[in-house]
């Protein structure tokens, strides 16, 4: 683990209702353009901020594997899953690099917050080409570094849109687009 990894510790804060307000799910899930029946990697899944809307986005017949390397985290949200009934999401205890999914399982690989945190961003995105189908799609969420860092990473932690676009590009996806959400995030997304 480095030193950029967000603590488990400080779980709380990532279901801080606050949260809701300057990242609201709904409007990243559609700038994601999720649609019912999509297998969905939701990698750094936390306590599952993204991970239950989106299983609410896929539908029964769809499926969230929720990554994340820290069993604390994943205990807090299969806490959630238990309470909710909630069928269609499958906790995964990896690292982004090595997420032990199936090849050509998913059709979106998604990173929420994390991608300032990952050391080995080409292993990574060489996973994501793994796990995606052929048409399939990477989605980079992070926090913006143009923006007062009242939440989130300090800014020197942070990563441009156009650093991650280029990642993107060098790593074969096509078809990158860049947008801003929330009030402090932009949003990267490219396909295979």
């Amino acid at each position: 683990m480095n030193d950029r990894r967000f603590p488990a510790s400080q779980a709380r804060r990532l279901d801080n209702p606050e949260r809701l307000l300057w990242l609201p799910p709904a409007e990243v899930i559609g700038a994601l353009a999720v649609q019912l029946g999509q297998t969905i990697a939701d990698v750094g899944a936390g306590t599952g901020y993204f991970s239950l809307p989106l299983s609410r986005a896929v539908g029964a017949v769809g499926k969230v594997y929720a990554i994340d390397a820290q069993t604390e985290m994943l205990s807090l949200l299969r806490q959630k899953i238990d309470t909710a009934c909630v069928r269609n999401v499958e906790l995964i205890h990896a690292e982004a690099d090595q997420t032990i999914l199936p090849k050509s399982s998913c059709s979106l690989f998604f990173l929420a917050n994390i991608w300032h945190e990952i050391e080995d961003q080409v292993g990574v995105l060489r996973e994501a080409i793994r796990v995606l189908k052929p048409e399939g799609r990477v989605a980079i969420l992070d926090w913006r570094a143009d923006v007062d860092p009242e939440h989130g990473p300090p800014l020197l932690h942070r990563v441009n849109a156009s650093d991650a676009m280029e990642s993107l590009r060098s790593a074969g996806f096509e078809q990158i687009a860049s947008a801003e959400v929330g009030r402090y995030s932009w949003l990267v997304q490219g396909e295979r």
